[in-house]
């Protein structure tokens, strides 16, 4: 009995074990969604498909990713499988593809706006004789040249300059480099989208010549302008004389008398513009995956190939050093005092060579890099060569610790890493000795999709001669680059990270070749804000966007959004502007009250990504005016001026905030009962009229308080429907601050004393 009921209680631990085991698993394992950036009319065959690096959501590792619930939901269709990769998830759609037609594009030569240019030309030649000139130009009904002699307008012998005559001249149409946009410059079309019927070219005139008679016309494959000799009007209406070049060195003979030969030219800019019918493609849809949260002790790791960069790398003829990094990251665990040693083991795979480094410090992480491999030169010189390293970093601990898979001392992690080579012949040395030229080449080690970035190769040098060709291999970008150095960019599609490859050829057909990689990243706004205008209530203040984007993914102005808000000392209805504050870079605003304030703004670009940036500035008080005047202490009635004594005023009051004094209201009131106050009396306006300096003539002996009321005009922009004239600021004598005393707006008028003549 006492062994059946000892089994029983062994049987119902075990299965409440088994419960709680379940229970805890099934709690611990969670569901993720991470969504695709939404793209749609994507334009071009280039974007039928499309890759993607998605980042983790927050809280997820790579190590606790169940890799085979990855699943895709949405219209595309999968093009390959979805994985892990360097942190973050992998894979390619195929597009939803769509027709549509596009109107009005421009074509220009390699880039935007670069128009196409030429200086039709026409030879002018005086005769030996000096009276005579010689007018070659175009025959368009023929489409020949032609010639004719015209006699000299002028009396001088030899004539100063040929007859006043309008000239054709016909330079070939060019169409080289042609490359088309939309309007928007958010994308580039392929010529084969083009609908050749609708290519149309048009005259560029803000940049051609202005003595350019008429438009030019297209026609006979030519570029067909006439233009006027030898004076032209210019854009303020003067009749100007137009610079020639001197061909006499062109001569087929030479020139006897006065002979000369001139060559008048002219600038002409056309572009072209068109329809297309394109395909386009839209992208959206996201990815959803179990994972474990890691709640128990795990080593997780990465492993880098430092050297040779890049790689693969490309045969040189000489054995290759290898470096590989490794990194152990010791996860859902923090009592760092009990790790005793980090072992970290590097060899190449299937070899029994290891070797080995340690690190001893009591630290959650730990990195080592194994630089003493060497691939022989013997194992790639007959064709591609790749060679696998196998790479553990083990964590050891002074005390077991609890895991998933019970009491350990210790945790390792394996991974792999494979370094290519890439066989190249090598050239046998010359025989006259050249040496090959050595290939620099310098690019950014990150750019966002759409921003141009210079592409460097002049550094690279030869020791016994001169380069002659750059040849750059850049796959995924837009734009070509030729020469020592230009200028590229990335699409939207080609995040991540590509080989940029340089050859350079020397005088003696000898090659150098180097390579670089560029990591392409989201072309993400940056939003900024200026505060323009004067900080001072009731005064206009603009809200500037000085926001960044990369070149060919600018900002939409439409999408900006603009909040501004008080901080202290105003209120939401003391910011006043007109309209909304949605779809534009810039917004006039006038604050009520002083105060602190915060305008914020979100900026989107033509590839969707935003950003929003926030600054906060001080509206400062509209400070009164300071009144001061000037009043003559006493002054005396004058029998030549009625009786009557001038007092001379004078105002000196100012504006401390550099407004500007609009308006001046003069006062006075008399002692009339002489009792030593005026609190009894009552203000007399003598002057309205904005004066500074003048008279005020009183005919009645006694004391005089003078006071002036001085009110300002804004000597800054405002804005008109916010304001009125409450608002422009007033003082007087009494309200200044400081006020002026009242001793000194005091005035006496006295009588003059008679004059006695005895000289009767």
């Amino acid at each position: 009995m006492k062994r059946v009921l000892n089994f029983l209680i062994i049987l119902i631990l075990l299965t409440t074990t088994l419960v709680q085991a379940k229970v805890v698993d099934a709690a611990e394992t969670k569901s993720a969604i991470v969504a695709i950036p939404a793209n749609t009319g994507l334009i071009g065959d280039d974007y039928a498909a499309k890759s993607f690096l998605l980042d983790l959501p927050g809280g997820v590792s790579t190590a606790s990713i169940n890799v085979s619930t990855l699943k895709y939901t949405g219209n595309n269709a999968l093009n390959g499988g979805i994985t892990i990769e360097n942190g973050k998830i992998k894979l390619k759609l195929n597009g939803v593809a769509n027709t549509k037609t596009l109107n009005n594009l421009v074509g220009y030569r390699g880039s935007y706006e670069s128009y196409y240019y030429t200086n039709p030309s026409n030879s002018i030649w005086r005769y030996s004789d000096g009276r005579r000139w010689q007018i070659n130009e175009y025959d368009e009904a023929k489409d020949a040249l032609k010639t004719k002699d015209l006699p000299a307008e002028d009396s001088d012998t030899p004539s100063a300059r040929p007859p006043r005559v309008v000239v054709s001249a016909a330079p070939a149409k060019d169409m080289e480099y042609l490359k088309w946009y939309d309007k928007a410059q958010t994308n580039i079309i392929d010529s084969k989208y083009i609908l050749s019927a609708t290519i149309t070219p048009v005259f560029y005139g803000l940049l051609s010549s202005s003595y350019i008679k008429e438009p030019p016309k297209f026609k006979n494959g030519k570029v067909i302008v006439n233009y006027a000799i030898p004076f032209f009007v210019d854009a303020d209406g003067k009749t100007v004389e137009q610079q020639y070049t001197n061909q006499n060195a062109d001569a087929s003979h030479p020139l006897v008398g006065h002979a000369q030969g001139r060559k008048y030219e002219v600038d002409t800019y056309y572009y072209y513009t068109a329809d297309a019918k394109v395909p386009s493609y839209s992208y959206s849809g996201s990815i959803s995956f179990n994972y474990t949260p890691i709640s128990t002790p795990t080593l997780d790791g990465n492993v880098s190939v430092v050297n040779p960069s890049p790689n693969p790398t490309q045969n040189k003829g000489k054995d290759i050093p290898v470096s590989l990094k490794i990194k152990g990251d010791l996860l859902a665990y923090t009592s760092s005092s009990n790790i005793e040693e980090w072992i970290f083991y590097a060899k190449e795979t299937g070899s029994n060579d290891v070797k080995q480094k340690k690190d001893y410090n009591k630290v959650l992480n730990s990195t080592q890099t194994f630089d003493n491999f060497v691939i022989p030169l013997a194992k790639f010189k007959n064709g591609d060569f790749e060679q696998e390293y196998t790479l553990i970093v083990t964590v050891r601990f002074s005390k077991p610790i609890v895991t998933d898979n019970g009491t350990v001392t210790s945790l390792s992690k394996t991974m792999k890493a494979t370094v290519g080579v890439g066989n190249t012949p090598i050239d046998p040395p010359p025989t006259n000795n050249n040496k090959p030229p050595v290939a620099v080449l310098d690019v950014p080690d990150e750019v966002m999709a759409g921003e141009d970035f210079l592409v460097y190769g002049k550094n690279s040098y030869d020791t016994d001669g001169k380069i002659v060709n750059y040849d750059y291999v850049a796959p995924g970008t837009i734009d070509k680059v030729t020469g020592e150095f230009g200028f590229t960019w990335y699409p939207l599609s080609a995040l991540g990270r590509h080989t940029v490859r340089l050859t350079v050829t020397d005088n003696g057909d000898l090659t150098g070749y180097t390579s670089a990689k560029v990591n392409v990243v989201q072309p993400e706004p940056v939003a900024v804000i200026k505060v323009r205008g004067t900080k001072k209530q009731n005064r206009k203040v603009t809200l500037v966007s000085t926001s960044r984007s990369p070149e060919h993914y600018p900002i939409d102005e439409t999408k900006t959004q603009w909040t501004i808000t008080p901080v202290s000392g105003g209120t939401a209805a003391d910011i006043k502007y007109s309209g909304t504050l949605t779809g534009m870079d810039s917004k006039d605003v006038l604050f009520k009250k002083p105060g602190t304030y915060e305008a914020t703004i979100t900026v989107t670009n033509t590839a969707g990504f935003s950003d929003t940036a926030s600054m906060t500035f001080d509206i400062v008080p509209d400070e009164a005016p300071v009144v001061y005047i000037s009043v003559p202490n006493k002054v005396f009635r004058d029998p030549a001026n009625g009786s009557q004594a001038a007092v001379g005023l004078s105002d000196m009051s100012f504006s401390p905030d550099f407004d500007f004094i609009d308006h001046r209201t003069w006062e006075y009131r008399r002692d009339s009962d002489n009792d030593g106050s005026f609190d009894d009396e009552s203000w007399t306006i003598f002057n309205n009229g904005n004066e500074t300096n003048f008279n005020l003539n009183l005919s009645q002996v006694g004391r005089y308080e003078v006071k002036m009321t001085a009110t300002e005009k804004f000597d800054q922009p405002t804005i008109d429907e916010f304001v009125n004239a409450a608002d422009r600021r007033s003082t007087d004598s009494y309200s200044s601050k400081p006020a002026q005393p009242l001793t000194e707006r005091l005035v006496e008028v006295y009588n003059r004393a008679p004059v006695v003549d005895w000289s009767w």
